[in-house]
């Protein structure tokens, strides 16, 4: 019997030295898997960012065309001849700054956008200045837009703009700006149908329009409510029988008659 057990014992322990000899090489094994895909992956990432690099600055990736869009006074090929310092940078490298720079020399544009296409256009987008109307300067007529920007100089006035008229005979000071942004809330309904406007103060504002009535708008606040107001009582009544339309306070409006 006690060679038996002894017999027992060394299998046992036979058995369990075999069992840790594999449980080692199985954790060997998942341990190099492990290290393996670590590698796989760390090399795709390397290998993905040399070629995103080389492709975007590569010659292949650099600008060769430059597309304008949203002009209509701006002279587009002379914005796009302007910006040609920029041909055959990377896009990647466009000089944002030095583009600003150039768009700055123009003072019709309001705003603007950049955006690169690959695999080779810059395309610049434009707002231009919106004109409101036309201040009288000297014997010579500025259209400008709603802060001032003189937009054009003519000798007759545009056709299709109302005339500004504000205490400094000029595009500055409270009554102007008060003008302007009423001239921004009117409804479509009145598009070149304002022939003049006037202010004399922030809170004074008057319209004239193309038929002679008058529309005593007030200041710029509420300009929304009293510019439906305006279509309603425009709707309503017969444009030959009316002098005058006095919305300035649009919960009380009155319509003079001629």
């Amino acid at each position: 019997m006690p060679g038996a057990e002894q017999r027992a014992v060394a299998r046992a322990a036979r058995t369990r030295r075999r069992f840790e000899r594999g449980e080692v090489r199985r954790f060997t094994r998942r341990a190099r898997r492990r290290r393996l895909t670590a590698l796989v992956v760390a090399g795709s990432l390397v290998l993905l960012a040399i070629v995103v690099a080389v492709a975007a600055y590569s010659p292949l990736m650099a600008v060769r065309t430059i597309e304008i869009t949203g002009t209509s006074r701006i002279d587009a090929v002379a914005l796009e001849d302007s910006l040609s310092d920029q041909i055959g940078v990377p896009l990647t490298l466009v000089d944002r700054e030095a583009v600003g720079d150039v768009i700055g020399g123009y003072p019709l544009i309001q705003s603007y956008s950049l955006q690169t296409r690959p695999p080779s256009t810059l395309v610049v987008s434009v707002v231009e200045r919106t004109p409101v109307g036309v201040l009288l300067n000297g014997d010579r007529f500025d259209l400008v837009d709603s802060a001032g920007v003189v937009i054009e100089t003519s000798d007759t006035a545009p056709a299709g703009y109302p005339t500004l008229t504000t205490p400094s005979g000029g595009a500055t000071g409270t009554a102007f700006h008060s003008l302007a942004r009423v001239l921004l809330t009117l409804p479509a309904s009145l598009d070149g149908r304002v022939a003049a406007v006037t202010a004399t103060t922030g809170d004074d504002v008057t319209l004239t329009l193309g038929d002679g009535a008058v529309v005593m708008w007030g200041g710029p606040d509420r300009s929304a409510q009293k510019a439906v107001v305006l279509e309603k009582l425009m709707a309503a009544t017969d444009p030959a029988e009316v002098s005058s339309y006095d919305v300035s306070s649009p919960a009380a409006a009155v319509v003079g008659r001629r």
